[in-house]
Order: structure tokens, then sequence, then C-alpha cells
């Protein structure tokens, strides 16, 4: 299968933004968007979960209490609720007024300005995949919304992926992993027919670099912190970086 997205586009690796700017706006809002495009990125990296009334949306945790002035499960609320909550001022009194984003809400915000990678949260799966599952609303989504070219869904769940992967034409997907890409990893991918591989990036070494490389995949590890971290992992041949502080990258 050919990847709807076109990394012909980028001669240099990749600036992923992790939850939009992270160090500098509360992350996952509108704010850590726009602040994310602002200072150069080629890709936002969100996640997203189901409310009560299956509505998608921007959000970490399964729970609300981080990141938002909310208590609770994130499933256990309906979006009405959750689109009242201030999601700001835990990290400053100055974006008290940001909210709970819904997908489409980022897919119209990033429309014609940046990539984004939407990580579909592991405990969004559901086991009988109704109608309205995550992986189905999310797909249509990004169909409707015109954004096939700039958009790869990935997870850390293979059983989320396998599903999108399984769909009629559907968008890019990408595995998120914890540890290296042994035969496993590789095999999983490849039967997903994925874009890319997101590993943590302590895990990663050049001959695992090399070897998703030749597999015709590309790496973005995560998540990257300091200018030191950047270029050492930038030596390995990635082909991006997922970073909190994008400046990081750009520096390094």
């Amino acid at each position: 299968m050919t990847s709807p997205v076109d990394f012909t586009r980028f001669p240099r690796p990749l600036l992923i933004g992790h939850r939009g700017y992270p160090a500098l706006y509360p992350e996952n809002t509108l704010a850590s968007f726009r602040g994310a495009m602002q200072a150069g990125c080629d890709m936002i990296e969100l996640d997203v979960t189901l409310t009560c009334d299956r509505k998608v949306v921007v959000i970490h945790d399964d729970r609300l209490d981080r990141t938002t002035a909310g208590k609770g499960l994130v499933g256990d609320r309906s979006f009405e609720e959750i689109k009242k909550l201030d999601a700001g001022s835990w990290f400053d009194a100055r974006y008290a007024a940001e909210r709970v984003p819904e997908l489409p809400e980022v897919l119209k915000l990033t429309a014609g300005r940046c990539m984004l990678n939407i990580e579909i949260k592991t405990s969004a799966y559901e086991a009988d995949f109704p109608a309205d599952a995550i992986e189905h609303q999310v797909v249509k989504l990004v169909k409707t919304s015109g954004a096939m070219d700039r958009v790869i869904i990935s997870s850390f769940d293979q059983r989320i992926l396998q599903r999108i992967a399984a769909m009629d034409a559907p968008p890019a997907v990408a595995l998120i992993s914890d540890h290296g890409a042994d035969k496993i990893i590789l095999d999983l991918l490849l039967a997903m027919q994925a874009v890319s591989w997101h590993p943590r990036f302590t895990v990663l070494t050049r001959d695992q670099v090399e070897a998703v490389h030749a597999a015709g995949l590309k790496i973005f590890p995560w998540t990257i912190n300091t200018r030191e971290e950047a270029q050492r992992i930038l030596a390995l041949g990635v082909d991006g970086l997922i970073c909190n502080e994008l400046r990081v990258m750009q520096a390094a």
C-alpha cells in the first residue's frame, strides 16, 4: 500500500511538537498547537479518547485531574461537561480560558499549516468494535476534513492499528513502542503496512534504525528534551524528533 502522506516534501528531519508545545503552553490545547505552529513545527503529536457521549476529545490522560479543573475519568463525562472545564490554569493562570478540544477543532486549526500525529489511547479500545468506535470516528474525521495527506494515526495498541489498516483506503498508521525494533515489532509494522515506527528514544540503536529503514519505514522517536539528546538521536539517522521543547531540534 502506498502511503497517503508524502514525506518527500521534507528534506530535513521533521520537527514534531509533543502535545503541541508543552514547554511553553498547556499541553493538548489549541494554545499549545498554535504555539507549536508559530515555532515552525512540521507535525503536531496529540492524544485522543472518547467521552461518555462518544465525542473524540484531545487529552492525554484517562483522568481529567492533572490537566483540567475537573476530576474523574474522561470516559465518565459528556463533552458538554468537559468543555466547560478550565484546561489551562494548571500550567499558568494566563491560560484559564483554554478548554479540552474536540478533534475536529484541531483538524480545522492546523489545515494547510502542519501535519498531525493522532495517537489513539489504548484505553479507548473496545472489544466489540461498535459502529462509532474511536477508530471509525477518527478515520472518518480525517477523510471528511481532507487531511489524509497530512495525518498519521498512531497507538501503542496494535489492535487499534490493525483495525484501521484493514479499512478501505485507510490513513497512514504508526506503531508506538517502549522497546526496540525486534523481529516481532518489524513483523507487526510490515503486516499493518505502517508508514513509521515511534519508539522511546532511549531504546534506539543504529542497527535498529538501519533495519527499520531497510523495511521502508520512517522513525520518529519520543520524547526529546535536551539539545544533547537531540544531537545524539539525529546522529543515528532518524527522520524526525518528537520534542517538548521545539527549540531543541532547531538548535541541534
